[in-house]
């Protein structure tokens, strides 16, 4: 599915919060765009469903969406 594809061609930073004793995923293209887990994985399934939320209300008030950045492009 195009939609899913498009979801994986964000960058996903996960690390973790010491102080929350929780892992944190951020997407530094989408501002304000993060998610949490318990664990690596589910900061990561988290993080994608924040993504696909992310981009219907953004297409909903009509913000541009920023396009996923090339690793390629860094090279």
């Amino acid at each position: 599915m195009k939609q899913t594809r498009k979801l994986r061609e964000y960058e996903i930073d996960i690390y973790w919060d010491e102080q929350d004793q929780i892992f944190v995923a951020e997407i530094p293209e989408l501002s304000g765009c993060a998610a949490h887990g318990d664990s690596r994985a589910e900061a990561l399934f988290n993080a994608e469903v924040a993504i696909s939320n992310w981009l219907r209300a953004a297409r909903e008030i009509g913000q541009k969406i920023p396009k996923p950045r090339s690793r390629m492009a860094a090279a």
